[in-house]
């Protein structure tokens, strides 16, 4: 298959995180004649029953890789099958990031025809929701150089991405007639109160990442309209551009005495560096590289596809971006190598 049909028969294998297995199952047989055509090793990395990260490489025994190209196999629902016209390819996991799962296939097969060795490919599984398949993949390093990790960013190179801090929001009170709001104490009340404060925080900006940004992105609570409210919770998610101290600070003193904060995620904001020749970027979305904790190499982050379009009902990815990504993959698996033998 070329790189837009690799792309599509991606796209129709629905791989929403915690369903990642059959897609895993699809790569490894396609992947099988690529390694042992040209020398490889393949093989799955588990991470949780029935859930496994794919890793192949090509390397001279006992030479470590000097790069690795890295993206993920699962999706945010909900999943929508492939179609294509001239300038796109559309559906679940076009950009985001089976598009890239097909340029960095394609990559590699154009690399190991014209003799190149020294590189692998990992695909892991969970990033939409908590980076399960980076983190299992940090225990187990294989003593890669670099790692180019693939996300949609319009295949310019991303010189910074933007951190990210979750907490929930969780605040009791208790149940009473609404007629008779003097009896009770309203959750919902004591949790708009706290979410009104956070949202006046001034948040922190920097000259590369840009602002800090607040987002409420769920709330529930409540028993019925004629009932005072005993439980009501939110769930928020802040964009980090830096150290999240006076963040954290400042979010208990909004919630002190309407509401606990539970932290549920922190990941931190990233400075990346670039390549001579290749277009530059910044990312507000966080990825999978601060989960591998620098024990794969190196990282650089870049791919095919707008993330403004991903995870909505018009993801799609351009073609010529997915042909363009197969040249700029080749070329920085090139230049890494290059470096690595020095």
């Amino acid at each position: 298959m070329n790189v837009f049909d690799l792309t599509r028969a991606l796209v129709d294998i629905e791989s929403i995180t915690l369903n990642e297995e059959r897609l895993g199952e699809f790569l490894h047989a396609y992947l099988a004649p690529l390694a042992s055509r040209f020398g490889g090793t393949l093989e799955r990395m588990p991470v949780e029953p029935r859930r496994f990260n794919l890793f192949a490489q090509w390397a001279e025994p006992g030479e470590p890789l000097a790069v690795t190209l890295s993206t993920h196999l699962d999706t945010v629902p909900p999943w929508f099958a492939s179609r294509e016209d001239e300038e796109f390819i559309w559906g679940r996991g076009a950009c985001d990031a089976k598009g890239i799962v097909a340029a960095m296939i394609e990559a590699v097969k154009e690399l190991l025809e014209a003799g190149r060795r020294g590189f692998g490919l990992l695909f892991v599984v969970g990033e939409e929701r908590n980076s399960a398949g980076a983190k299992r993949a940090a225990e187990t390093p294989r003593g890669s150089r670099y790692l180019i990790n693939g996300e949609p960013t319009e295949n310019r190179l991303a010189l910074g991405s933007k951190g990210a801090l979750r907490y929930e929001v969780l605040a009791t009170g208790r149940m009473a007639h609404s007629a008779y709001p003097e009896l009770g104490d309203s959750a919902i009340h004591k949790l708009i109160d706290a979410l009104a404060a956070m949202r006046a925080i001034p948040l922190p900006s920097d000259l590369l990442l840009g602002p800090s940004t607040l987002n409420i992105g769920t709330i529930s609570g409540g028993r019925a309209p004629n009932v005072m409210a005993d439980e009501a919770r939110a769930e928020i998610l802040i964009r980090l551009v830096g150290d999240s101290a006076a963040t954290k600070e400042a979010l208990d003193r909004a919630a002190e005495g309407r509401a606990e904060l539970r932290e549920v995620l922190e990941i931190p904001a990233l400075r990346l560096n670039g390549i001579e020749g290749l277009e530059s970027t910044t990312v507000a979305f966080t990825t999978d590289i601060p989960m591998f904790e620098g024990q794969w190499g190196e990282p650089f982050l870049v791919g095919p596809g707008s993330i403004h379009v991903a995870h909505t009902l018009e993801e799609r990815v351009p073609k010529s971006q997915l042909l363009e990504a197969v040249h700029i993959y080749r070329g920085m698996v090139e230049e890494l190598c290059r470096r690595a033998s020095k």
